[in-house]
């Protein structure tokens, strides 16, 4: 045999989740423990990948090895395939190496035929055997048809229906053997009329084409979103788990049910689970019946449920977690078909890590690696009241840009979305995609829905930063500003209607949903006090103003790591000063507008600074293009015109000249200090001004202010622009008899900096990677249209992510690794650290911690996530 596609449950163990699939391994490890499992077989990850290699075909090798496989099941079961005396059924499931929603549903009853239903029944003359057998074979049809088939559940749930009203029934328990009968012949007769062909009735062609129905869904849309929401890798492939049937349908000596070993919601130490006598597993999770709570099924079944109480201590002391248990009840005996750590929420994640500590079961490490940073989201935003979202149908998605739940009444721009926020009045934004100028009108918003724009696109990236809910790129919305209403799932939403968005999910609903507040427990201090212990990154925020920077202190921020000074320029009172100076002719208007400017930009810094208390912060000096800051209205033109003393026609002619072809890559960074340094001179003049007085104030701390040049991409221009800085800086110092320290460094956010690492880190004393220009200028798109085509890359296989919200280790990555090493050659105490929306991504994170980078910087609300992430990244690395 030169390669082994199928193990026994005997031949495998817990280990194996890459060849066998988590459900695969854990029916290998359950067996291995002496846990009642109907005995069965896998069929490796390596057989899908195969699968797809050969066209999407399973090869002879391949299927000659699972028809060895079905004749040991067959021999340890003492039943046979299609045999009429004592036929073996099997279920069908999938099982990758992740738990994957939307992945094969689950295939019942295989074997069955006319010739084996006609000898079952023969053989046991109870009526109610016959009807367990009918029951059998209806389900087996419509599952084979709806999974293997595809052909849609609906039309045999109208036949069901159908059948239930000519009887006069309410449920499916109450329809006799002769209707089964009768609606098997209907479901068969609806598959023929379908498909084109006959059911087909040998069990080995049934077995083939279920097979080939899991290893087919590895691929379909629903997986394929869930793979690139969750990390998890195209090349991964899904295994296959073939198993005896055990009935829960067999009579009412019979059940099925799930159960948890921990309450997935609270995290509380109780068994939680429900039970269904007389039926089959899809029974209970499809809610077709209400189940009975667990403890219930000690009245029904004493030694099976006293037996189950025992595996389940078992398993969870095996395990070292939470379990997801699913079980069936075959005339009293108790068998094992499924365990896994069991999904939970982010409060129970915590409360169950401690306690499993408490309990002396795992250690502080083991904790702090059980916890997904994702999840951390959901503790630190508001939440839609979950019995309600169940109830509720979205009617569109779009990408969730920041987490968090809102509902309010749409508006269609920035100020009325301040007006009607003003008027108490909750609201919801809805923009084609927003602008620096709409900052306000988004501070005021409950929420942000954005047609167009992906993870890093403007709203997303200041959504993020303030904590708020946002959906962006929902291209399906029909937008008409001009009227104020849009189109969307078919219904038209005006100002004022009422709409809730779901910002980690993207999903839109139409109305009302009800949110509960964000809520921190002590669970979450204690984890995050273990994972500050272990891990080396630092973590530090990006913040634009004092509000920003004392939320992300509360979140155990260590500093600031970007503070971007453009976003200061557009309060009502300075867009003026800042428009003025744009427009100055001479050198001397310019210096006479930017000294307007220089005590508020002196204020604000002063405020970041204060609620840092001491902590490094990282200023960055302008960076977008002039352009951004000029009027577009005809009253706000015509306004500065009268306030220059100039022409309306003048105005505009200033206006289109600062128009760009591409302006992310135009007069934009340091360029603009390069050709107006008299800018760079006045930041210079705040941030050190701000500095001194702080300090001043509060003699305990040790200030050293950093500042940042932006978007530079050769040495003699940072040379140029840090000139201009240490001249400023140091006649500020001398003026005030001052020897406070400060800091020169750049941002490395264009590729030819990277590549020039060595040179640049001759001038500058830190790099800070802004891995979104990065990623931007390496790949050449640009992140604001970049969605619109991505759709297309993730179908066809050729990205699996999006690289602008995880870093793209690859290409991208590299030149972090080479400029890192370049820089620290040159200068070894290089401070090194990153700035972009990738320094909150837990997988962008740990390879930040293995390129030897000494801090990473995100929004507010994610410094617990790339706290945690950071300690994840040490400890996997001892």
């Amino acid at each position: 045999m030169s390669h082994k596609y199928v193990y026994l449950f005997t031949e495998g163990n817990a280990k194996m989740r890459e060849l066998l699939g988590g459900k695969g391994a854990n029916l290998a490890e359950m067996t291995n423990i002496g846990m009642p499992v109907p005995q069965g077989f896998t069929i490796t990850t390596e057989a899908c990948t195969k699968y797809y290699e050969d066209g999407r075909t399973i090869n002879d090798e391949i299927m000659a090895e699972i028809m060895k496989n079905v004749e040991i099941m067959e021999q340890l079961n003492g039943k046979k395939f299609g045999d009429l005396q004592n036929p073996l059924l099997v279920s069908v499931r999938s099982g990758a190496r992740a738990s994957m929603p939307g992945m094969m549903d689950t295939i019942l009853n295989l074997g069955l035929n006319d010739d084996v239903v006609a000898a079952m029944i023969q053989g046991n003359p109870d009526p109610k055997f016959e009807r367990f057998v009918y029951d059998s074979y209806r389900r087996f049809i419509q599952m084979f048809s709806d999974v293997v088939m595809e052909v849609g559940k609906k039309y045999f749930e109208q036949l069901i229906d159908k059948m239930k009203e000519r009887k006069g029934v309410t449920f499916d328990v109450e329809l006799t053997a002769a209707d089964l009968k009768e609606l098997a012949e209907q479901f068969k007769a609806e598959y023929k009329n379908q498909i084109g062909e006959d059911f087909p009735s040998d069990p080995k062609v049934q077995l083939y084409e279920a097979i080939r129905a899991v290893f087919r869904s590895w691929d379909n849309p629903r997986a394929n979103v869930y793979r690139r929401d969750n990390d998890i890798p195209y090349s991964w492939g899904t295994a296959v788990n073939v198993m005896p049937m055990v009935f829960g349908n067999l009579n009412d000596n019979s059940g099925t049910g799930v159960a948890f070993t921990r309450d997935p919601a609270t995290g509380e130490k109780k068994l939680m689970g429900e039970f269904l006598t007389n039926a089959q597993g899809e029974d209970v999770v499809a809610g077709v019946r209400t189940p009975m709570p667990i403890e219930q099924m000690a009245e029904k079944f004493p030694e099976a449920y006293a037996e189950f109480i025992d595996v389940c201590a078992k398993l969870e002391e095996h395990y070292r977690d939470m379990q997801d248990m699913e079980f069936t009840v075959e005339n009293g005996k108790l068998f094992m078909l499924q365990c896994r750590n069991g999904k939970r929420t982010a409060q129970a994640a915590l409360k169950i890590a401690c306690d499993l500590v408490d309990e002396g079961m795992i250690d502080e490490k083991q904790a702090v690696l059980m916890i997904d940073p994702r999840n951390l989201d959901t503790l630190l935003h508001p939440q839609f009241d979950a019995d309600k979202l169940k109830a509720a149908a979205p009617i569109g998605k779009g990408l969730g840009a920041s987490p968090g739940a809102a509902c309010g009444k749409v508006v269609f721009s920035a100020e009325d979305a301040k007006e009607w926020a003003a008027n108490k009045e909750k609201v919801v934004l809805v923009r084609l995609e927003t602008s620096p100028e709409d900052i306000e009108g988004m501070k005021a918003a409950q929420g942000i829905l954005t047609v167009r724009g992906g993870m890093t696109s403007h709203a997303a990236v200041v959504a993020r930063g303030m904590g708020k809910c946002c959906v962006s790129g929902c291209g399906e919305i029909r937008m008409d500003e001009e009227n104020k209403e849009f189109e969307l799932g078919g219904k038209t939403f005006r100002e004022g209607d009422f709409i809730s968005i779901d910002g980690a999910t993207g999903r839109i609903y139409d109305g009302v949903i009800p949110t509960v507040d964000a809520q921190i427990a002590g669970e979450f201090g204690r984890l995050m006090a273990w994972a500050d212990k272990y891990r080396r990154l630092q973590v530090r925020t990006n913040a634009d103003t004092p509000h920003d920077a004392a939320k992300a202190r509360e979140l155990g921020a260590q500093g600031i790591g970007l503070t971007r000074t453009e976003h200061m320029f557009f309060d009502e009172d300075r867009i003026a000063a800042f428009r003025e100076m744009i427009c100055s002719d001479t050198v001397e208007e310019r210096v006479a507008a930017l000294a307007k400017l220089e005590p508020m930009q002196q204020g604000d810094f002063e405020g970041i600074y204060e609620a840092m208390e001491g902590l490094p912060v990282t200023i960055r000096f302008l960076d977008p293009p002039l352009h951004e800051f000029v009027p577009t209205e005809e009253e706000d033109i015509r306004a500065l015109a009268e306030a220059q003393g100039k022409t309306v026609e003048d105005i505009k002619a200033i206006i289109s000249s600062l128009h760009e072809f591409n302006p992310m890559m135009g007069h934009r960074g340091c360029r603009l200090a390069v050709t107006y340094p008299e800018i760079a001179e006045m930041q210079t003049r705040a941030v050190i001004k701000a500095a001194l007085a702080v300090q001043a104030r509060h003699p305990e701390w040790t200030m050293v202010p950093e500042i940042m040049i932006p978007l530079v991409g050769e040495v003699k221009e940072l040379k140029y622009v840090k000139d201009v800085v240490v001249k400023a800086a140091d006649a500020v110092l001398a003026e005030a008899g001052s020897d406070m320290k400060y800091k020169v460094g750049t941002m490395i956010e264009i590729p030819r900096a990277a590549l020039t690492a060595d040179d640049i880190a001759k001038e500058a004393e830190f790099f800070s990677f802004g891995t979104n220009d990065l990623t931007q200028m390496t790949f050449g798109f640009s992140r604001d249209d970049a969605g619109k085509f991505l759709g297309a890359y993730y179908d066809k296989k050729i990205y699996e992510n999006d690289p602008f919200a995880r870093v793209d280790q690859t290409g991208v990555g590299k030149l972090v690794a080479m400029a890192a090493k370049l820089g620290r050659e040159t200068r070894p105490d290089l401070h090194l650290g990153v700035c972009g929306e990738h320094g909150g991504d837990p997988s962008s994170v740990e390879f930040f911690h293995k390129v030897g980078l000494d801090y990473v910087s995100c929004s507010p609300f994610r410094v617990p996530i790339a706290r945690l992430a950071a300690a994840q990244a040490a400890i996997k690395d001892e």
